[in-house]
């Protein structure tokens, strides 16, 4: 079963923060961003390939916003333009703030839980679906 969870995030929110506090109090054990729709004043995104965070104070706005969502870890990439109509993604990073709205729905997946767990092959944490019978 899908659940869908809607909510608006208003001007100086934190777009990862309140991620992470609707994941939490929504008791999200798989999850995925179905929507999200705004602009932001200041982007901080970590870029493909790059061990630096790049932070813009600038007006953009969220073109998409993809995720898997798990309890413990929010794995989310962002690509938002700006005003000359130039796209730029990344990483999703604390320090995203909202401008004036952000209008965001969640699909939890009732009948799954998503973790992470390091894989060797990549060096990195990497998501991992099991079963979670209702």
């Amino acid at each position: 079963m899908i659940t869908p969870i809607a909510t608006r995030l208003t001007r100086g929110q934190d777009l990862k923060l309140e991620l992470q506090k609707l994941v939490t109090k929504h008791n999200v054990a798989a999850g995925s961003i179905a929507s999200c729709v705004g602009c932001v004043s200041q982007l901080n995104i970590r870029l493909a390939n790059a061990n630096h965070t790049k932070l813009i104070q600038a007006p953009f706005e969220i073109v998409s916003v993809m995720a898997t969502l798990t309890p413990n870890h929010q794995h989310v990439h962002i690509s938002l333009a700006d005003e000359n109509g130039d796209v730029i993604g990344g990483h999703l990073l604390e320090g995203t703030i909202i401008a004036t709205t952000a209008e965001l729905i969640l699909h939890r997946y009732d009948t799954l839980t998503f973790s992470r767990e390091y894989d060797d092959s990549t060096g990195y944490t990497e998501l991992t679906i099991s079963d979670n019978p209702q």
